[in-house]
């Protein structure tokens, strides 16, 4: 799904969408949950994009479903993989994950899960043209991205009939924090807010309703 010139939602990941960012150096954001890899490679190369055309891989976060074909992507394209240092531990498996989401990690074994190796840990730069904001409240390191006019928001907002709301209570890890990390985003630029769960909005009023929701 084009949603600008140089931004995909990847049709083999909806329901998690993982995103493409086109250009000199193609990005990915996030790659779906365990066994939609061979989808976004063949995706891919439906767009005339070579494995190796991908340079790096941008993680919002570290739950299964956002991270669930690292290792298969990193070995297929060479990228780059990067994520927050708060959430490398648990991507690595080094730190059990809180609550219902320890279940889904544990049923992930069953799913042939891998873990990527060698992450390297979002710093103060942009990478590439992508500024990386952290926003924590869903996981401890969950950052937001932003490129151009375009918001991909992760798992701190989903979208459902075109309207902007946060994840159920139960999945995040502190209430309190996804509202600052909210009222955070709401000075910066951006036009679109591509979320994981549910379709790509635009952010004229949907935002400003988002936050008058927080109140």
């Amino acid at each position: 799904m084009k949603i600008t010139d140089d931004v995909y939602a990847l049709d083999s990941t909806k329901g998690n969408y993982s995103y493409l960012i086109s250009g000199d150096e193609n990005i990915l954001v996030d790659t779906g949950r365990p066994g939609q890899g061979k989808g976004i490679l063949n995706e891919l190369e439906s767009m005339n994009i070579k494995p190796g055309d991908i340079k790096h891989i941008l993680f919002t976060h570290h739950d299964i479903d956002h991270i669930g074909n690292a290792a298969l992507l990193q070995q297929a394209t060479g990228a780059t993989l990067w994520a927050s240092k708060e959430d490398i531990p648990y991507i690595y498996g080094d730190v059990n994950r809180p609550g219902v989401k320890g279940l889904f990690s544990f049923l992930s074994f069953f799913m042939r899960f891998k873990k990527p190796e060698n992450l390297k840990s979002y710093g103060n730069d942009k990478i590439d043209d992508v500024e990386v904001i952290a926003t924590p409240g869903h996981t401890p390191g969950h950052v937001c991205l932003i490129y151009k006019d375009v918001l991909f928001a992760g798992d701190l907002v989903r979208s459902s009939k075109g309207q902007l709301q946060t994840i159920s209570s139960f999945m995040n890890v502190d209430e309190d924090a996804i509202k600052e990390s909210i009222k955070k985003l709401d000075g910066y630029s951006f036009n679109w807010v591509c979320p994981a769960h549910g379709e790509p909005v635009k952010r004229v009023n949907v935002w400003k309703q988002l936050i008058e929701n927080l109140n």
